[in-house]
């Protein structure tokens, strides 16, 4: 058998095992390994060796660890509560407010971390036993909660977009240049979906019970002020620094973590039980997304030395599609993957698999990358998996999935309409990028 036909049978196999229910980063050791000694021989384990070092010495992935420590800092701080609080209160006689409070918190937050988890439990907390208090829609209220905590995948400083960026070769400032536009479509299309939804029947989200109306405009200003200005600042401080080019995406993580120690400090929050908890949670995430990226860094590197996604680029290539088609075809293979797979092997397995076509065909990666990120929120809304419904029914267990899914179904719609936006629009992803760094 050929070398390429064997990586060939190297990816049915592991899309069959991993479905399987196996361990990805197990699954993908162990048939990089067999398969790579079957077609390379003692050359593997230098292959291995090289990857693995090389994955871990790479300086812009201790941003993931970093960005991740940042946002459960912030989690811990309380700033969003009283953000939350203050916007509520702002819009308190208007049909609805707690739905665009929610949003408005939830793409505030996102800026602040990168990670969905955190951001759908956090928003959560904050909105939903308000939500049931105030007899708001369940189902509208579960798509609100999910939709908005999923924006943390998109927006900067998304932790996704930093693995991105050295898997598709491209800059991880630019990422998070493309991503400002994007993230604030998304943000401004669930914004206007809840307010018609409200307009056109008023009982999915009456206004706060007057026992709440009952407070000064002083009170209010306040709130809004200590609930918005310290993380918006800390937001200008890390992703300013980024985009500018002032510091490395690194450089900007650590910025962040010291800013977010600052601000925890300055509300009262800065407890040792609460770093302690915030390591720990640190290195549970980033040592799962790690293992993943080294495992499958190095099954993507035996599947390259087989010369696979050389076969598969020319052969595609040679059958003359069109090169939107392609697009769309791996779009579409990315979103039903992201079903029963996390990101991490999507992005560094899938992707790379058809980057030398990609390449080929002159895409722009920055757009690429862009579409596929808004691609992968997708499935954080998708049944029957829809990780975030899991979070939100932890939080609201009183809440039945089928009404979770009913309100999430909607939502997903307005992601794949703003993806479809983002293909015949692209300058949307890169008018901030080309303004920035000129274009390439």
């Amino acid at each position: 058998m050929s070398h390429e036909n064997l990586g060939l049978v190297l990816l049915a196999l592991l899309f069959v095992v991993i479905l399987s229910g196996f361990p990805i980063s197990f699954t993908l050791f162990f048939l990089g390994m067999a398969f790579g000694y079957v077609g390379l021989g003692d050359r593997v384990f230098h292959l291995m060796t090289y990857q693995v070092f090389s994955t871990m010495m790479d300086t812009v992935l201790a941003a993931v660890a970093m960005f991740t420590f940042m946002g459960y800092v912030l989690e811990s701080a309380g700033l969003m509560a009283r953000l939350f609080h203050a916007v509520q209160l702002l819009f308190r006689r208007t049909h609805g407010s707690l739905y665009f409070a929610t949003i408005f918190t939830a793409t505030l937050f996102a800026a602040a971390t990168g990670i969905v988890g955190a951001s759908v439990t956090i928003i959560a907390l904050m909105a939903a036993p308000v939500m049931l208090k105030a007899r708001y829609d369940t189902a509208l209220s579960a798509g609100t909660i999910c939709a908005g905590g999923t924006l943390g995948i998109l927006i900067p400083p998304s932790v996704m977009l930093v693995v991105m960026g050295p898997v598709l070769q491209v800059s991880v400032a630019r990422l998070y240049a493309g991503a400002l536009l994007p993230g604030l479509l998304l943000a401004t299309a669930y914004v206007v979906y809840t307010m018609i939804r409200v307009w056109r029947d008023p009982r999915l989200g009456p206004p706060l019970p007057e026992a709440q109306l009952a407070v000064s405009k002083g009170y209010i200003a306040r709130e809004f002020f200590l609930g918005l200005v310290p993380p918006a600042a800390l937001i200008i401080a890390t992703l300013g620094s980024i985009i500018t080019g002032w510091a490395t995406p690194t450089e900007g993580a650590a910025i962040g973590c010291v800013g977010a120690l600052t601000v925890t400090a300055a509300h009262g929050k800065l407890s040792w039980a609460m770093l302690k908890d915030a390591t720990f949670r640190t290195v549970q995430t980033s040592s799962m997304v790690m293992i993943l990226l080294v495992a499958s860094t190095f099954m993507g590197a035996v599947f390259s030395a087989l010369g696979t996604p050389s076969f598969i680029a020319k052969a595609m290539l040679a059958w003359n599609i069109e090169p939107g088609l392609v697009i769309v075809a791996i779009l579409f293979l990315c979103f039903l993957l992201g079903w029963p797979l996390e990101w991490v092997p999507i992005v560094v397995i899938i992707v790379p698999i058809f980057l030398p076509m990609l390449m080929a065909m002159k895409v722009d990666m920055v757009w690429f990358s862009i579409l596929l990120a808004v691609t992968l929120q997708t499935c954080w809304l998708s049944p029957p998996v829809a990780l975030s419904a899991y979070y939100l029914k932890g939080v609201m267990p009183e809440w039945s999935l089928a009404r979770i899914y009913q309100g999430m179904l909607p939502f997903m719609g307005l992601q794949w309409l703003v993806v479809l936006i983002l293909y015949f629009f692209p300058q949307i992803i890169l008018v901030v990028p080309n303004m920035m760094f000129g274009r390439r």
